[in-house]
C-alpha cells in the first residue's frame, strides 16, 4: 500500500472542497514503478542502516574496524604462497602481492554486496510485516555499508602500490584509472541485482540461500582474480570471458597496475549486463515485496 495525505473540509452550505491531499491510500499496480522518490524521501533512514551496520558489525570484536585490513591481507598472502610460488601462476609481470590484493578487494566488494543482499527478505521479515517504509532501501543500506568497507580496503591497496612504486617495481597507473568510479558503480550494480533476484525467489525455494554460501566461492575461480586472463586456457579464456566481472577487474587491474591488458569488448559487455541484471532484479523485487510475508 502507498501512503500519501488527504484532507476534505465540509462547509457550512454543505458542499465538499477538497484541498491538498496529505494521505491517500491506494494498492500497487504496476511492477515497473520502482518508488525511487520514496526511497529518496527516506534517505535518512537509508543512512542510519548503514550507520546500523557498520556499528553493529564490529561493536563486540576485538580487532574491530581492523578486521577490514586483516582479511585482504591474509587473502593476499595465501594467494601469494600458494597460486605465484607453489603454482607459479602468471602474474603479468606485476608484484604478485598487489596483484592479488587488487582481485581481492574488487572481488570482495561484490561478494559481499551479493550476499548479503540476497537474504533481505529472509532476515528482515518481522520488519517488513511491521511498518511502512521503501523496502528497497535494505539493500541499497547493504551496498552502501559495503562501499564503507571497500573504501577503507582500497586504502590499504593504495599504501601498498606505493610502496612498490618507491621501490621501483613494474607498478604504473595509467589513464584508465579514470574508469575506476564507473567500475565500483558497475560492481555495486551486479551485487545489487543478482541480490535481488535471490532474495526473490529465496521466499519460495529457500536451498537457493545455501547454494549461495558456497557457489559465491567457487564463481571467485572463473573470475581472473587470481589469474590475469591471458593466462587462461585457450579452451576456457571465452567461456571465462562471458563473467560479466572479467572486464571489470580486468580493467580495475590494468588502471592501477599498468600491467596486463584492457579489453574494451568485455568491458562494454560489462556495463550493458550490469544494467539488464540491476532492472531485471529492481522488477522481481518490486513485485515479490507485495506478497513475500506470505510466503517467508
Amino acid at each position: 500500500m502507498e501512503l500519501t495525505t488527504k484532507q476534505i473540509n465540509i462547509k457550512e452550505n454543505g458542499h465538499k472542497e477538497k484541498q491538498h491531499w496529505d494521505l491517500e491510500i491506494k494498492p500497487h499496480t504496476n511492477i515497473f514503478n520502482l518508488h525511487l522518490k520514496d526511497v529518496w524521501n527516506y534517505r535518512d533512514l537509508l543512512i542510519l542502516l548503514v550507520r546500523r551496520d557498520f556499528i553493529s558489525f564490529y561493536k563486540q570484536t576485538i580487532f574491530g574496524p581492523l578486521w577490514f585490513f586483516i582479511q585482504p591481507i591474509f587473502t593476499t598472502i595465501i594467494y601469494t604462497l600458494i597460486f605465484s610460488r607453489l603454482a607459479g601462476i602468471s602474474t603479468e609481470d606485476a608484484p604478485a602481492p598487489l596483484f592479488y590484493l587488487t582481485g581481492t578487494v574488487a572481488w570482495n566488494y561484490f561478494a559481499e554486496c551479493l550476499t548479503k543482499t540476497s537474504t533481505v527478505f529472509r532476515d528482515n521479515a518481522n520488519i517488513f510485516g511491521k511498518v511502512y517504509f521503501p523496502r528497497l532501501i535494505m539493500p541499497l543500506s547493504i551496498v552502501m555499508s559495503n562501499l564503507v568497507k571497500f573504501g577503507v580496503q582500497l586504502l590499504l591497496f593504495i599504501l601498498v602500490m606505493v610502496w612498490y612504486i618507491i621501490k621501483g617495481e613494474n607498478v604504473h597507473p595509467n589513464e584508465y584509472l579514470l574508469l575506476f568510479p564507473v567500475i565500483v558503480l558497475l560492481l555495486a550494480l551486479q551485487g545489487l541485482g543478482f541480490g535481488l533476484i535471490v532474495t526473490a525467489l529465496t521466499t519460495k525455494y529457500r536451498d537457493l540461500a545455501f547454494l549461495i554460501t558456497f557457489g559465491i566461492q567457487l564463481a571467485m575461480y572463473a573470475t581472473p582474480v587470481i589469474y590475469p586472463l591471458s593466462a587462461a586456457p585457450q579452451q576456457f579464456k571465452e567461456i571465462i570471458a562471458l563473467n560479466p566481472l572479467s572486464g571489470l577487474i580486468e580493467a580495475f587491474r590494468y588502471g592501477f597496475l599498468g600491467t596486463g591488458h584492457f579489453y574494451p569488448g568485455y568491458f562494454y559487455y560489462s556495463v550493458c549486463f550490469s544494467i539488464i541484471v540491476v532492472l531485471a532484479g529492481l522488477i522481481i523485487f518490486n513485485k515479490t515485496e507485495k506478497n513475500f510475508v506470505d510466503t517467508v
